[in-house]
């Protein structure tokens, strides 16, 4: 398990075949790449379609915000129909 406190790790991504890199804590990293394994879908796929949600948004957030928001929101609608 990765440590919670971590300053945020910058890693490259593709989307829409444009590279962006984006700066998320370690923590994030992983829930987004245990999203991508469960859906069978690479990180890629999974931040565009984030990307694609966000950009329609009211008042866009950025990506790395967008993509937290996207992971916690997942989580707690799991959680609750786990319970």
């Amino acid at each position: 398990m990765t440590v919670p406190y971590h300053p945020p790790v910058k890693r490259s991504v593709e989307i829409a075949g444009h590279k962006t890199s984006i700066s998320l804590e370690p923590v994030f990293w992983d829930m987004l790449r245990a999203v991508a394994e469960r859906e069978n879908l690479p990180i890629n796929a999974i931040v565009a379609r984030i990307d694609e949600d966000r950009i329609r948004a009211e008042t866009p957030p950025g990506l790395a915000s967008a993509i937290r928001v996207w992971l916690v929101t997942r989580w707690r609608a799991e959680s609750r129909t786990e319970a």
